[in-house]
Parts: structure tokens; sequence; C-alpha cells
């Protein structure tokens, strides 16, 4: 699940990056309301953080564009401005949700959690496709046969396709998605990652299998036996 943190603390910004990440989300990160800008008009994101009070445009001017423009996309305010009036702006503008400064890490988790849970048809913390599950919560894929703790790309890869049974996810969506637009990473770390996920299903005895579509992507297949 790919974020936009926009936050101009660039401590903060980096921290809170750290903390996404180990939690398997791919961050993307902007310092002002501008560039916040740029990444939301070129990229896709499942949710947004965005700071109200940033440089160059604020945190609402930005929402409020997104907004004009159908960007139905959630988004989180983290912010230093806990009067009731601001909260009630925030939220009139498009706002999902508002969460103040200082936070607690679990409880940031959690509203992120709540508001790109939305934004998909499956709100169950596990997938299941054949004989194998993934728990969105501990972030394992497990089978009858045993259980392995994904890294943070390789559980994005797995969610994906899990999400979307059956369907062509392509290396270009898999790259957008998780590695971000501006990633100078090569696109065949998607076939690298895609070969450590077929090594644990195989492990897992799983019936599923990820299928290939020359030039065009992946796909999961469940076994007819």
């Amino acid at each position: 699940m790919r974020l936009l943190l926009a936050e101009d603390e660039k401590s903060l910004s980096k921290a809170l990056s750290t903390i996404l990440e180990k939690n398997n989300y791919s961050v993307d990160t902007a310092f002002d309301g501008e560039e916040a800008m740029d990444y939301l008009l070129t990229g896709r994101y499942d949710g947004v953080i965005l700071d109200i009070m940033m440089p160059k445009i604020d945190g609402i001017e930005v929402l409020k564009a997104l907004r004009k423009n159908g960007n139905p996309v959630p988004v989180l305010f983290l912010t230093a401005k806990a009067e009731i009036d601001d909260k009630v702006l925030g939220l009139d503008s498009g706002a999902n949700d508002y969460l103040t400064k200082p936070f607690d890490v679990k409880e940031l988790l959690a509203r992120i959690r709540a508001m790109t849970r939305q934004q998909t048809s499956q709100t169950d913390s596990r997938l299941k496709v054949g004989n194998i599950t993934l728990n969105c919560a501990t972030f394992e894929l497990s089978s009858a046969s045993g259980r392995f703790r994904l890294a943070n790309k390789e559980y994005q890869m797995m969610e994906l396709l899990m999400r979307n049974p059956k369907n062509l996810v392509s290396t270009d969506s898999f790259m957008e998605k998780i590695w971000g637009y501006d990633s100078d990473a090569e696109i065949s770390v998607v076939w690298v990652y895609i070969s450590y996920l077929r090594k644990k299903l195989a492990a897992l005895n799983a019936d599923v299998e990820i299928k290939a579509s020359r030039n065009s992507g992946y796909f999961l297949e469940v076994s007819d036996d």
C-alpha cells in the first residue's frame, strides 16, 4: 500500500517514513505543499498524510485542490493545530481524519488502517486464495504446511495479487504502487521479488501459483488438483 507523507519537519518526516516502511507501507515524502501537489498529480496513492502548516502551499489548500480535481484518495491531517475550529475546517475541506501532534504511533497506524480500509472491498484483515492466507495485521503468509513473515515489498506485492485474484497486475503497477514513480530501481526488481514469493509459496505447498503474462504482468492461478 502506497502513502504520500507531506511534512515539512524533516526529522519527523524521516522518523515517520521509517515507522511506516517497517509496517509494510511504501512511502513518498514531500516537504512543502507545492511538492505534495506535484506528487499527487503524477502518482497514485492509497492514502495521504498531510501536514496543515507547510511552506509554499498549506495543507488545506492542497486538499481543496485535490478534491476539486475529483481525487477521492483518503487524507489524514497530521498537525499541531488542535483547536476545534481547525479540525472542523480540515474535515469540511475534505479530510477523512485529523490527528494532532504529539501523537501515539499506534494510534496513527490504526487511523491509517481505518481510512485506507474504506478504499478496498475486502475489509477483513485476512486474505485467502486457494489454501494460502495472508494476514494483513501480522504480514504472515501461511498454509497448513507453515508460515512466513513477509518483508515489506514482498508483502505489498502479495497483497496486491491477492486483492486482485485472477486479474493481471501489470509490472508498471507494481513499480508505481510499491517503488514509486520516481524510484531509481530497475523494472527487473519486480521479477526478483516475484521469484522470492514463488519460493515461499512452494515451501508452503500452496495450490496457488504466480503466473506471468509475457511483457505484461502477473496473476494468481489456483490449481484444479
